[in-house]
């Protein structure tokens, strides 16, 4: 079975698209969350993924649009974004936000999912050594897949290792998933890089043979930049697409 994973699509449905039609045969969607927020176009994204046979996590921006987590914790320009979202969404699409768990899942196959982390499920960013050590003992799998950062990443504790290492997450290259290794494996953001590659990010797991593989896909980021100065949303939100930052 060959799985489709997804992060921090942000409402960038050329992005999403993109990847839909890069990533080729599989069965079932994995999201671990923010599907809305940032982007233009959060009711086409919804609306695409339902499509699939889905799991989907809530993330943060996800919970902002929904009233479910305070505003103040945003940006401002986050915020605007949020704002508009909320009037732009049809009440089934914001319905379904409201339904999306925010909390570790188990996927099976020896795989946790999680927006952000799994001691803070919504915020905290598991970007170094030090929080990956923090976060080992919140989860029950060999493997925890987990987004938020919008920085495709690696942190392993090889099953005779004492440290958790940060490990680059090549491009096309399958990693195998070792049953006594602890991992927190990040594929990237869809609609808003920010490792300074502007490629949208996703990666297809194979549940049969058990590997990963990370890939970039390169959109049409005028078009979402289109949308977005038609909106009137934050300058700096467009921008950055161009740049992956």
């Amino acid at each position: 079975m060959r799985i489709l994973l997804l992060s921090d699509i942000h409402a960038n449905y050329a992005a999403l698209e993109a990847v839909i039609k890069d990533a080729g045969a599989f069965e079932q969607v994995w999201c671990l969350g923010d599907v809305v927020g940032y982007g233009p176009d959060p009711n086409e994204c919804i609306n695409r993924l339902l499509e699939f046979d889905l799991t989907c996590l809530a993330g943060n921006h996800d919970l902002g649009v929904t009233g479910k987590a305070a505003l103040w914790d945003f940006t401002q320009d986050a915020r605007e974004a949020i704002f508009w979202t909320r009037h732009a969404l049809t009440t089934f699409n914001l319905d379904w936000l409201r339904s999306l768990p925010a909390t570790n899942l188990s996927a099976g196959y020896g795989i946790t999912l999680v927006h952000a982390s799994p001691r803070d499920p919504v915020w905290e960013y598991i970007m170094t050594e030090e929080i990956a050590v923090k976060n080992l003992d919140m989860f029950n799998t060999p493997i925890c897949l987990n987004g938020h950062t919008h920085f495709p990443a690696i942190f392993r504790k090889p099953w005779d290792g004492l440290k958790v290492l940060e490990e680059h997450l090549p491009v096309n290259s399958p990693i195998q998933f070792h049953p006594y290794d602890r991992v927190f494996i990040n594929p990237g953001s869809v609609g808003q890089p920010r490792d300074e590659d502007p490629r949208a990010a996703y990666a297809l797991i194979d549940l049969d043979q058990m590997t990963l593989t990370h890939h970039r896909v390169l959109y049409d980021v005028t078009a979402t930049q289109t949308k977005m100065k038609a909106e009137k949303f934050p300058s700096r939100l467009t921008r950055r697409l161009r740049f992956g930052q």
